[in-house]
């Protein structure tokens, strides 16, 4: 973990609510796609953990949803504010422990991490499948980001206005055994029960995200595992539902 100054240097929305950040800086610490950050913002008092879309070096892409005040605080920030960002948190996928096909699988803003994710596996030399869920058409994107790389791509929407009607489970194969997922608890939920074997990443509410306050830890098959530390990924054999 590193505690870096970053520079906003793109701030837009790219869907109803959804909006694309582009920071630069001092990324040494981010290391393993599904890692996160955690973003002071004036006047309040938390910070705001964001999952990392991509990254170099030098610079970061997170994705992010307005669902209070803080968030529509940080939709509203413009380029060459600068911000006081935690980076480098918490353990991220483990690509060394995916097989040569994986299928990602991210539902609305359990999406960004997974497009780090696949453009890693591509690099290891991994096929991959990506399966992107919404609620309708409007709420998609990234879609063609993920084509973009050469993965596989499926959408799902809830209300059949576009791709596969249905949920990212109706769009799993027979080649789908091994999953890479982050979304809500019922997507990770219905999606652990018809795979095999894979990694899932859990929303928490977090305290400090990096461990000290206890506040997200929950249990697993390896006794208490505190998710902004040891996860927000965890194995599939170690999730008790």
């Amino acid at each position: 973990m590193k505690r870096e100054a970053l520079t906003v240097t793109q701030n837009r929305e790219i869907a109803p609510g959804v909006f694309e950040m582009a920071l630069t800086g001092d990324l040494s610490a981010v290391t393993a796609p599904g890692q996160f950050v955690n973003i002071a913002l004036p006047g309040r008092f938390l910070r705001r953990p964001i999952s990392v879309c991509q990254w170099t070096a030098e610079s970061l892409t997170i994705i992010y949803k307005v669902v209070g005040t803080g968030t529509a605080d940080l939709s509203r920030l413009p380029a060459g504010e600068t911000l006081d960002v935690l980076t480098g948190l918490g353990n991220g996928y483990d690509i060394a422990k995916c097989p040569d096909h994986v299928a990602v699988i991210g539902g609305g803003v359990g999406v960004p991490p997974m497009y780090g994710l696949a453009k890693a596996l591509l690099a290891a030399g991994k096929s991959v499948h990506a399966i992107l869920g919404f609620n309708a058409k409007s709420e998609i994107f990234y879609e063609d980001s993920f084509r973009a790389l050469g993965c596989d791509v499926t959408v799902t929407t809830v209300d059949g206005s576009y791709g596969t009607k249905g949920f990212v489970t109706d769009a799993m194969t027979e080649a789908d055994r091994y999953v890479c997922a982050c979304g809500p608890l019922p997507m990770l939920k219905a999606v652990y029960n018809k795979s095999e074997d894979g990694q899932f990443s859990f929303e928490e509410r977090m305290g400090c995200g990096f461990g000290a306050c206890m506040g997200c830890t929950c249990h697993t098959t390896d006794g208490h595992k505190r998710l902004c530390k040891e996860g927000p990924v965890l194995e599939r054999r170690e999730i008790v539902w």
